[in-house]
């Protein structure tokens, strides 16, 4: 199988996201000040902003994955959520951080907050790289927002398209121009 080539139109470039995440780690840091962070990854989308996003952080932190997924390979949601890989960390009590790579219906965080409720943490919030606001049908609140996008297929900063194009430093536009 030949690969194309392929140089997706920047949405947003590498600085501006390294901007946007150090003002994030600052705020993040700010409102835990003097306390512990248990930091959830959202695989498999979220780990690069998730990586940058930590280092910005000047708490201590302990950190762990969940997978869970509602897009398979295509570019819609199929509607449904799965909890593919959990955490293996006890929350009860816990300051709790999602780190999540794009909310656009809501129903992945929707799901996740519901999960982690039942979890007693002592506070959930969310951090999100992107928010599309135009696909929006389960309300959630995003603490701390990286960027808010048109209703656009993005790849890149480990964003994908069956599984490619995660390794982009930018965020790009699927298929933008053709």
């Amino acid at each position: 199988m030949k690969m194309e080539l392929f140089s997706p139109e920047a949405l947003i470039t590498e600085d501006e996201i390294a901007h946007r995440i150090e003002e994030l780690g600052y705020s993040i840091t700010k409102d835990f000040e003097g306390q512990e962070l248990v930091v959830i990854c959202v695989l498999k989308g979220a780990f690069i902003f998730c990586s940058d996003l930590i280092k910005k952080i000047n708490l201590p932190i302990k950190l762990e994955f969940i997978s869970l997924s509602s897009y398979g390979d295509s570019t819609q949601s199929s509607g449904s959520v799965r909890l593919d890989m959990d955490i293996t960390a006890n929350i009860e009590g816990k300051n709790v951080l999602i780190v999540e790579d794009i909310v656009d219906t809501g129903l992945t965080i929707k799901t996740l907050m519901d999960i982690m409720k039942v979890r007693k943490p002592k506070n959930v919030k969310l951090a999100s790289l992107l928010y599309k606001p135009s696909k929006m049908k389960h309300s959630v609140k995003i603490d701390y927002l990286g960027f808010e996008i048109e209703d656009k297929f993005v790849i890149g900063y480990g964003l994908d398209y069956a599984g490619r194009y995660r390794e982009l430093p930018y965020i790009g536009i699927l298929n933008a121009g053709n």
